[in-house]
């Protein structure tokens, strides 16, 4: 008895011990569920802006893998989005610990190079999103490190080439303000590959940063100039400050007025209801106690009062009608207000000769303050971008002598 007794212990033994081990390899069993497939489509929908989508797929490749690194990197780049966006202190405090704690995991479990390799970019992305003191210094470490990595491309599951890090380290450079470093940076990314993965984004920052480091030749910006110059589009309180910072309409505009009793009398008419709490006020204040056309307040019918509508993106044709004001005021030729009309054909295919802006737009891109599409297209009703903002009002200021 005692021996069949031992029998069925050794068998139970052997079936838990069978279990246990078969178990693991059940969790995910069919050929799309594995994680190198849940990574790839995660780090896909985080260049979407899926965060959310993305975070699930992390977590179905850690569950599938516990110690697969490239998810514990792809989980680190969410938590530091989530960071960024937490209202609360202490939301944040445990996103960034978590972010950690999965860059860790992803350094630890990198079995490969190319493991290494996604694991250096997570943390030059996670650095270049948080922004904690001296995080420049910490992608530049990252950047090198991956740059001594021999790796297989082919192996690369979602990064796909080398020239990832110098795309990368690219962006970040944008991000810290070292536009000529962010240029070289992505000028790397388009020497290495004619056609790679990373080409087209390279190319786009590389315009961006060029056209960012030739209005910043020969001029040094501010602080509103910098902050302004990396921007997608420039809102209307932006533009006045940084008219008002980088061309001193103040004291240009009072240098052609005489009489100094005449000019404390000038003051603005009104104030805007909806810019009383905006940073910058004064600068607007300024905008209007000049006049400047294309910065001017106008009737909103919802709230039947005039406004600025300071958060507002500056459309290309504003902006023409700001360049042109000021070039009238500082000159005193009012002929150029109507140097134009009367145009029959127009040299642009979307701006008819008939259209209000037709003469500004004229007047800034004969004198190369604004450039138009190579298919002469001048986009009126776009936003102006920072870096397009910046290099016309470096344009305006050689034309003007203003220095």
């Amino acid at each position: 008895m005692r021996n069949l007794l031992k029998v069925f212990a050794l068998l139970a033994f052997v079936a838990a011990a069978f279990y246990g081990c078969a178990r693991p390899s059940a969790i995910c069993v069919s050929p799309e569920d594995n994680p190198q497939h849940h990574y790839l489509t995660g780090m896909e929908l985080l260049e979407q802006g899926k965060t959310d989508d993305a975070s699930a797929k992390f977590d179905r490749a850690v569950y599938c893998d516990k110690d697969f690194g490239p998810a514990h990197g792809g989980m680190a780049i969410v938590e530091a989005i989530m960071a960024n966006g937490a209202k609360d202190e202490g939301h944040r405090k445990v996103n960034i610990d978590r972010t950690f704690d999965h860059l860790k995991s992803a350094y630890s479990n990198a079995a490969t190079p190319e493991d290494e390799f996604a694991y250096r970019i997570a943390s030059m992305r996670v650095q270049t999103t948080l922004k904690i003191k001296g995080w420049l210094g910490e992608v530049e470490d990252d950047y090198k490190g991956a740059m001594k990595l021999k790796v297989d491309e082919r192996k690369l599951i979602y990064y796909d080439g080398s020239e990832a890090a110098a795309y990368f380290m690219g962006a970040a450079y944008l991000e810290a303000r070292e536009f000529q470093q962010a240029r070289d940076r992505f000028s790397d990314v388009l020497n290495a590959k004619k056609d790679g993965k990373w080409n087209a984004p390279a190319d786009k920052g590389w315009k961006r940063t060029d056209k960012i480091v030739r209005a910043m030749a020969g001029i040094t910006l501010g602080d509103v100039g910098k902050e302004i110059a990396v921007k997608d589009s420039v809102k209307r309180a932006d533009m006045a400050a940084l008219i008002a910072d980088e061309l001193k309409i103040n004291k240009l505009f009072a240098g052609r007025i005489p009489v100094k009793s005449e000019i404390d009398k000038m003051k603005p008419e009104f104030i805007p209801a909806d810019i009383t709490s905006s940073p910058f006020k004064e600068e607007i204040l300024t905008m209007m106690k000049w006049g400047v056309r294309g910065l001017e307040p106008a009737y909103d019918e919802s709230s039947r009062a005039y406004l600025f509508k300071p958060d507002e993106p500056l459309e290309r044709k504003d902006f023409a009608f700001v360049l042109e004001d000021i070039l009238i005021k500082l000159t005193g030729d009012e002929k150029i207000a109507g140097a134009f009309f009367g145009h029959e054909r127009s040299p642009f295919p979307d701006v008819p000769p008939t259209s209000a802006w037709y003469n500004a737009i004229m007047n800034i891109t004969t004198r190369n303050i604004m450039e138009t599409e190579l298919s002469g297209e001048f986009r009126p009703n776009d936003s102006v971008d920072g870096a397009e903002a910046v290099l016309a009002i470096r344009v305006l200021r050689q034309r003007l002598n203003i220095y």
